[in-house]
Parts: structure tokens; sequence; C-alpha cells
């Protein structure tokens, strides 16, 4: 066997002894929650859809309509001539969705965290991350060069000791953290992370992937109860709830100037296809339009929590912690046994010993199997 052969599969041995071994499962998505996986039809609890539009027929038409129009591709990236039509067209709806200034399109959410940090940070930054921000804001963190502290999760008393000590010997400073945590579901302390922030001259940034178009009447985590939380560095993207595919930043004007001049991971990136461009701006037009019906997935998640006994859920995200590799796997083969997918999350995903099922809730799922589902974690999982 090769050396680098020989050194992979030594790699993959090891992670099937340790259960955190991982393979791609085709999926045939029908209509935003049933699937089929190997030749059986399960109700998915598993997606990021939340709002099932990838499915819905304006969103589909307007991918369409941007393909016939524009083309399957976008053919360069933005700063050359990759930058068709649509993109003005989102970034002014992002921004006044968001209620921002102005707004910037990046490749993906992963792209967007990788290239804004490092634009805002730089060797003689300071970052101070939540430690259970998303993998993308470390990679961010990371490639700024600069100082990178974490503090416990929604800690405020915490990351307060932290600005104290260290504020001083940096020039800029940001706290970064998720609006709604992806694993866990529950939601940053933004009002006081702001305040905080504003008395060591730090600036604050928040990604929203998992709250646009879900909490805050579907503005996201920043306008939870009616509020509107001056966050300044505003990313999120457009592969959630909004059913499409991207990420952006809502800042202000200089922010997202500074981002097309200086943000590598937008300036050496092909811009997005049309379609999803197309479809993220029909998207937001139906959750501007509708936000009872962007609170749905919350509410189901309230449902199911209070059925099953768990803790009163703050987003579409339930996580069910079972510690244990092995037997998160095993109770995720329960749930597919009783016609669910709820897939297991492990390590490096979350922490050693968290291993756990992360539901996720959508808009479309019947309340009747909601109902029925909590009532099979309830006396199968949890007991």
């Amino acid at each position: 066997m090769h050396s680098l052969d020989a050194f992979a599969q030594d790699k993959l041995d090891d992670l099937k002894r340790r259960h955190l071994y991982r393979a791609l499962n085709e999926t045939v998505r029908e209509d935003g929650i049933w699937i089929e996986r190997n030749g059986r039809k399960l109700l998915s609890f598993s997606c990021n859809d939340y709002l099932n539009l990838t499915q819905h027929p304006a969103v589909k038409q307007a991918a369409i309509s941007a393909i016939e129009e524009y083309g399957a591709g976008s053919g360069a990236s933005r700063l050359v001539t990759g930058n068709h039509p649509l993109y003005a067209k989102l970034e002014s709806r992002l921004a006044r969705f968001k209620r921002a200034e102005a707004a910037c399109v990046f490749g993906s959410g992963y792209l967007a965290n990788a290239g804004i940090i490092p634009v805002l940070v730089g060797r003689n930054g300071l970052v101070v991350v939540d430690e259970l921000s998303h993998a993308c804001i470390y990679a961010g963190t990371h490639l700024s060069r600069g100082t990178v502290i974490t503090f416990r999760h929604n800690d405020v008393t915490h990351a307060r000791e932290l600005l104290a000590t260290h504020r001083g010997s940096y020039n800029h400073a940001m706290i970064v953290t998720d609006g709604v945590f992806s694993m866990d579901g529950d939601l940053a302390p933004l009002p006081e992370l702001v305040a905080l922030a504003e008395n060591y001259d730090t600036w604050v940034m928040s990604d929203d992937a998992h709250g646009l178009g879900v909490v805050g009447g579907g503005r996201g985590s920043s306008f939870v109860g009616n509020s509107d939380i001056p966050v300044p560095v505003q990313m999120g993207t457009l592969s959630k709830a909004i059913g499409s595919y991207g990420g952006y930043l809502c800042a202000s004007a200089p922010v997202i100037e500074l981002m097309r001049n200086r943000a590598r991971t937008l300036i050496y990136s092909t811009g997005l296809p049309p379609a999803c461009v197309g479809a993220a701006i029909a998207a937001l037009d139906l959750i501007e339009r509708e936000p009872s019906y962007a609170a749905e997935p919350v509410r189901k998640a309230k449902a199911f929590t209070q059925r099953a006994g768990l803790p009163d859920a703050q987003s579409p995200i339930v996580p069910i912690v079972i510690g244990d590799e092995e037997i998160a796997l095993r109770k995720s083969r329960l749930l597919e046994d009783e016609g669910f997918l709820a897939v297991a999350i492990r390590p490096p995903t979350v922490k050693p010993g968290t291993a756990r099922l992360r539901l996720t809730f959508t808009a479309q799922h019947p309340d009747d199997q909601v109902e029925r589902l909590a009532d099979i974690v309830r006396e199968k999982i949890l007991a």
C-alpha cells in the first residue's frame, strides 16, 4: 500500500473504532419534510430547511427564471464579470430586511466568516469568541492571525473579565458569537454583549445562520422580542430558512465597501449562480409577507419540548444530548425504525461526551407527527 493510502486508512480505522466515522447517504427530499434513504421513506427532523422554501413553487420558479435570463453560472468572480444584476437586488433586500445600511453576499456562510473576520481583526487584533460558536467562525478567527480567546458559553461575565484583562493590549477587538447556536438551539445574549462591547470599544459580530427567517419575526436573532439590537456586524446564510445557497453580511456602508475590497473569500471566489440569488430574493419576499408562517418552526419546537418534558425550545433546534457516541447512533437507528430521521451528531461537531440527536422543526411538519415523535422520545430515548 502506498504510504499516503496507509496514512488515510489508519485514520479511517481509528474513526471507526471510536464510532466517529461518517459516510455520505444519498437522500431524495420529496417535499421538504419527507425523504427517501436506502429505499425507505422517512419524516426528516434533521434538515435546516426550516420554512420548507427549497420546495416552494415561487422560490423554484424564481430560480428557473434567473437561469433563463442570466444562465446557469456567473462565469467569474464578482469583481471581474460575475456580478450579475440580481446581486444588487438581493443585497438591497437583505439590508432593508435586517435594517442595515448595506449588505454583501458571499459564496457561502463558511466563506463569509472565513473572509469577514480577517478583514476586521488582523495581527494587532483580539477576538473574543463564544466557545460553542460554529466551526466556520473559528476558521475565520484563525485566518485573522489575531489573538483568539474563548469565553464560556453565553457567559457575559466571563467575556467581560477577558476584555478587562486583554483589551488594552490590542488596537481592535471583536466579540463573535452565533445568534442561534446550531447544535444547542439556544440564543446568544446579544443585548448584554452589545452593551459590554460599547464599554470596551469592541465590535460585535453575530452569525445568524439559524436565526434568519425563523426568530425575531423572521428578521433574526437581533430582533427577538420585538427589539432591534444594534449588532454592527450581522452575518448569515441563504442556505437554511431561505432555502437557497450563499452567505451574507449586513453592516454599515463603509464596512461593506471594505469587504468588497479586502475579503479574500469574496475577491477570489466565483460569483453565485443566478438561480441561487433569484431564489433567495423570492424567499425573502415570502418571509416578509408572512411573519406568522415564519413563526411556525419555533411553535412546533416548543410544542415538542413541552410534550417530551424537555426545556422550552428557543429556536427550531432541539438537542437531545445522549453523551456516548455509540449510544447516540443506536438511538438514531431506533427513531429510524419508527419512521423518523434524526441524525446523530458526534465529535468534533460537538464536544466529546456530548453526542446527541439534533432535532430540527419546520413549518410543515404535521402536528400529529410532532406529538408522536415527542411521545417516542419521552418513552424510548429519555427513559
